[in-house]
């Protein structure tokens, strides 16, 4: 569930420009606001900007915009089409994925990123077939932030970019160094709009489902925010998070088990 909601919030037409523009609106409001600012999750020290940007997003954008937008090319898309169109935007990050996952060592992952992308580039017909997935090639696309979060960089600050969702600091220079891996960064400005459009409409159909979830949440804000960093750590270590103990809690249950002990 934390995947798609991750996605779906903020992969909607994330065009380079239009990402710039906006976190740079965030951080000067933050800016003139960072005096009001009250101390909290220190993952989001800008909290009070990112609630209104939420507002704006879940309340305005996805339900005015992207949603009846998403809808729409979902039901009046055949399906075969909308599966291949999806094939060809991904498969247009399988180099920058290869690089990555050479990055973090995983050369068995960067070896069937490099055949998927040859594969269904060729036999696949630039990608609206899927024919690496018939030889087991299923790894999944690894990004330049997972890369540095492999190496100890933090998240950084939480940020909602909006009308796109949330975000992180790493995760938005992550996608800035992803841009400039080929053929990325040779697509122009109209194609690679087609793409990210494809990308974006297909991420917030993925989220029908789960959109009740974030409507019925006490603090739909809070809610997605946790959705997004226990996907991010998710990520990172391959499905396989360390399990984080809170020495307080357990210093308290210790005491507690030791009184009833002493009983």
């Amino acid at each position: 569930m934390n995947k798609p909601i991750h996605r779906a919030l903020r992969a909607a037409f994330s065009l380079r420009a239009v990402k710039v523009v906006a976190l740079l609106s965030v951080l000067a409001v933050s800016g003139c606001s960072s005096t009001s600012q009250v101390e909290g999750d220190p993952k989001d020290p800008l909290e009070t900007v990112n609630r209104a940007s939420w507002t704006f997003t879940w309340d305005y954008a996805d339900k005015y915009v992207l949603k009846p937008a998403a809808t729409a090319y979902t039901e009046y898309t055949p399906t075969f089409l909308r599966s291949g169109l999806h094939n060809m935007a991904l498969n247009l990050n399988e180099p920058s994925s290869f690089i990555n996952n050479l990055l973090q060592g995983k050369f068995s992952n960067a070896g069937k990123s490099a055949g998927r992308f040859v594969l269904n580039s060729t036999v696949g017909l630039l990608g609206f077939f899927d024919p690496a997935s018939d030889f087991g090639w299923t790894g999944t696309q690894e990004e330049f932030g997972e890369v540095m979060a492999v190496y100890g960089v933090g998240d950084g600050p939480y940020i909602v970019i909006p009308a796109l969702g949330p975000s992180s600091v790493r995760d938005e220079v992550g996608d800035f160094v992803d841009r400039y891996y080929w053929p990325l960064a040779v697509i122009d400005f109209w194609p690679n709009l087609v793409r990210s459009a494809i990308i974006g409409l297909e991420a917030r159909a993925s989220l029908t489902q789960q959109e009740q979830l974030i409507n019925n949440a006490i603090d739909p804000y809070e809610f997605v925010k946790q959705a997004y960093f226990q996907n991010m750590e998710y990520r990172v270590y391959d499905g396989k998070p360390p399990i984080k103990v809170d020495e307080e809690e357990e210093a308290e249950l210790d005491a507690y088990l030791d009184e009833l002990d002493e009983e």
